[in-house]
Formats: C-alpha cells, structure tokens, sequence
C-alpha cells in the first residue's frame, strides 16, 4: 500500500470517529430524555452518564478557547501527509464531512455547544444517575 493512500485511510477513519463522539454526544442525550419518560434504566447507569457529561464538557470547552477538536486536527494532518486537501477523493470522507464540517461563525459554535451543555447538565439533574457501584456491593 502506498504511504499517501495509508494516510487517507487513517485520515478517513479519524472521520468516522469524529461522527461517531458527535453523534454519542447528541443522541446520548435524546436517548437520556426519552429513556428517563420511556422507563428505560440505562439511561441512568454512571459511567454512561459521565462519560457523556465529560464529552461534551470538552466540546463546550473547546469552542469557548477556541481550539479545533484534536480529532479535526489529526484528520486534517494525516490529510496533508497524504497530499490531499479536499474531501472529493472519498465517499466516506465527504459524506461525514458534509455533516460534520459547515460553515458558521466561530461564536456561534460556542453559543449553540454551550446551550446544548446545558441541556445535557439539566438531564443530569432530571435523569438523575444512579449511585456508583463497586463490585463488592454487588456481591
């Protein structure tokens, strides 16, 4: 396999992991309000709780510092590595950057990933987690 193409490969994969965290982070919090009317108790467990406050944490922080996700970062590294400069040359590439990458002023990002932050901090009162469990209260 050529250098150039390993780099896309790995530049595409970045893509989809992007749209994968971006899509945990906003149908992490749909499924936490329906799952909390619905009855679902996994909406309740901690670790997904947490895992998904500190996502977007991140995001909010990102966009209030200014700072490009790592994950765009990296991407758009291993996309130069390889020469390329578009997302044209791939189908995975262009369809998850259609989604993922649009055009807006910068503080609108922050407006809009701030709001949804606090969306996800009111699930966290409204969905309360359950309590923390070691393995020896399990037994």
């Amino acid at each position: 396999m050529k250098p150039a193409l390993a780099y896309l490969w790995a530049a595409d994969l970045m893509l989809v992991l992007h749209a994968l965290v971006a899509a945990f982070i906003l149908f992490g919090l749909v499924l936490t309000l329906v799952g909390r009317i619905a009855g679902w108790r996994w909406v309740r467990n901690p670790r997904f709780r947490v895992l998904h406050l500190v996502a977007i944490a991140v995001v909010v922080l990102q966009s209030w510092l200014g700072k490009l996700c790592p994950l765009t970062t990296w991407e758009m590294a291993l996309r130069a590595r390889a020469g390329d400069t578009t997302y044209d040359g791939a189908f995975i590439a262009h369809w998850l950057g259609e989604l993922l990458y649009y055009q807006a002023p910068l503080w609108m990002f922050a407006v809009a990933y701030t709001v949804f932050g606090a969306l996800v901090v009111f699930a966290w009162f409204w969905v309360r987690p359950d309590p923390w469990r070691t393995k020896q209260d399990q037994d």
